[in-house]
């Protein structure tokens, strides 16, 4: 239950009012030449120190974490929702608010669950929640048993556009199943994107997978390079409640978990194998399930907790008639950790870098738009939304039922993590180059001084761990916009390091907080490239498409045919 309809304006402009007063910095080459005067007065507003004032409110103490279905999550969406409508612009949530409930539950693992592997003629080996094993049941249902057989199914992927199946003719229906995070490395783009990690090698994939073959369990090998976070980033992302979208009707596992990787491997050890030998035969499109003689026996007890959350959702009207039904849209998830109880020291979660910078730059980027004195032709629409850091699950919400069909969406701009390390030099815009308005990207950036960098850990699969990703599925070409690795005054190790760092240290940490000697000079520059870059996308004589061929083309055809069926409806400006 929502707690109040809106923070008080006075408080929040009191807050505001201590960042506007610090000195805005001027942007160093006039990068707007190409855009409207209207729209280059709007985007010469776009300061700093607004963005400091939103960042810092957002990660204090005081928003708890920002949990989803908590307190201080409900209070981050307050606070986004009264500052859309102090810049006056127009409701696009339920009802005529700025809030799209979302139906949700939270599922928590009870302390007293256990997880047990026995091996063929050994000791049962009881695991440790949370140093061997992070477990949870996802059927929503308050306790659950199983008694299984394990086995070794590789990277647990199913790809037939590869010509890649890792589970063959074998049938795993009532099996737990022991798998591999990430997916067979190559180096080729015809075979799984080469070095970018595409969705099969995603963990959520690997759940959706069992499940769908009829797995009563799923059990992740957590190996750092291969996951590209380390195991306390698992435990503390899964120490706490996970939520799920009510109306999800996709069979669920009773047992999802990871297991850390020198548990895995003495455990194959006490069977005669060695995961090393099964990590490489794994590779290989002959690989065929290998059953273990092992037992996995579970007892899940859950606490189920049924709530709402909501995407934030505000929307500037275009300006041209025959437009303005089509959108461009800009997003950023606020939901963070929150708070884990019972944590010694500091159990806040305030993510202010994850996801309070985006966040601050999503608010900045409305400001200007609502500033400009004519807007662009298609209208513009910014979602602030929930539960990202438990499997995109707002965003997902979004884009089955967004206030714009999704066929008459342009484009999709997403920030998440974007850092305040200096004033960029490059910048990050992986899955742009797989979209028709790649070129008008890079035009831009060339304006900015800014270099388009490859991702520089494509093995990490950023592009399918943020929310453009949950509208890229129904066909919405989007990507997200960061900083690269190179900055002003800098070596290129700089960038690096930092973001080592971050990762090493900070990220999903309750370490990840506000610093009041950050510089958002850069941040303020990345809200400009990205205001820009949504302005050409809203002033475009056609729609965005996917470059043909791609794996999220069908999905865009499938939602502009959906469009041109409407009744009564002139299908203006859109890809043919």
């Amino acid at each position: 239950m929502r707690r109040s309809a809106f923070i008080s304006a006075s408080l929040l402009l009191s807050i505001l009012a201590l960042g506007a007063s610090r000195p805005s910095v001027k942007k160093p080459v006039d990068s707007a030449q190409s855009l409207p005067a209207s729209a280059q007065a709007a985007m010469k507003l776009i300061n700093p120190e607004r963005i400091r004032a939103h960042v810092k409110f957002l990660s204090s103490d005081l928003l708890e974490g920002r949990g989803t279905g908590q307190r201080g999550g409900d209070i981050a969406a307050d606070y986004i929702a009264t500052e859309f409508a102090l810049f006056g612009l127009k409701p696009a949530g339920d009802n005529g608010t700025y809030f799209q409930k979302v139906p949700m539950v939270g599922i928590a693992t009870e302390p007293t669950s256990t997880v047990t592997l026995t091996p063929g003629g050994g000791k049962p080996v009881a695991l440790r929640q949370g140093d061997d094993i992070v477990a949870m049941d996802e059927t929503q249902n308050t306790a659950s048993k199983i008694d299984s057989d394990l086995v070794f199914v590789g990277y647990g992927i199913e790809a037939p556009e590869y010509n890649w199946n890792d589970f063959k003719d074998v049938s795993v229906a009532g099996k737990v199943l022991l798998v591999l995070v990430n997916e067979p490395p190559s180096d080729d783009p015809n075979f799984f994107k080469g070095k970018a990690l595409t969705y099969y090698g995603r963990w959520t994939y690997k759940y959706e997978e069992a499940a769908r073959k009829g797995a009563v369990g799923a059990i992740i090998i957590h190996k750092t390079d291969m996951a590209s976070y380390g195991w306390d980033v698992v435990r503390n992302s899964w120490g706490g409640e996970r939520s799920y979208l009510r109306s999800d009707s996709d069979p669920k596992l009773k047992l999802a978990a990871w297991m850390q990787l020198d548990v895995t491997r003495n455990l194959l050890s006490s069977v005669g194998k060695d995961l090393d030998t099964l990590i490489e035969q794994a590779r290989s499109r002959d690989f065929r399930p290998v059953p273990l003689p092992v037992r996995v026996e579970s007892n899940i007890t859950s606490k189920i907790r049924p709530f709402e959350s909501s995407n934030v959702v505000a929307m500037l009207p275009g300006s041209d008639p025959k437009f303005k039904q089509q959108a461009v849209i800009y997003s950023a998830h606020y939901d963070h950790l929150g708070i884990h109880p019972g944590q010694p020291g500091d159990n806040i979660y305030n993510g202010a870098i994850d996801n309070g910078t985006g966040c601050g730059i999503l608010l900045e980027l409305a400001h200007a738009f609502a500033s400009a004195s004519q807007p662009p032709k298609r209208s513009i629409l910014f979602a602030a939304v929930t539960a990202e850091e438990q499997g995109l699950r707002g965003s997902e919400f979004l884009g089955r039922k967004p206030p714009v069909p999704a066929g008459d969406i342009a484009l999709g701009l997403n920030f998440d993590g974007v850092a305040p390390r200096g004033i960029p030099e490059d910048v990050d815009v992986s899955g742009a180059e797989r979209t028709t308005f790649y070129p008008v990207v890079k035009a831009t950036a060339k304006e900015f001084g800014l270099e388009i960098k490859p991702d520089s850990n494509p093995g990490a699969g950023h592009y399918y761990r943020s929310d453009h990703f949950s509208f890229a599925r129904v066909g919405v070409p989007s990507f997200s916009i960061n900083e690269g690795m190179k900055f002003k005054g800098h070596p290129i190790d700089y960038g690096f390091q930092l973001e080592k760092d971050y990762t090493d240290r900070d990220y999903h940490q309750p370490s990840d907080e506000y610093h009041a000697d950050w510089d958002f000079t850069g941040l303020a520059e990345i809200t400009r490239f990205g205001f820009e870059l949504g302005w050409k996308a809203a002033s475009a004589p056609e729609l965005t498409a996917w470059v043909p061929g791609d794996e999220f083309d069908t999905a865009r055809k499938a939602s502009l045919k959906a469009i041109a069926e409407e009744p009564d409806r002139t299908n203006a400006g859109a890809t043919k």
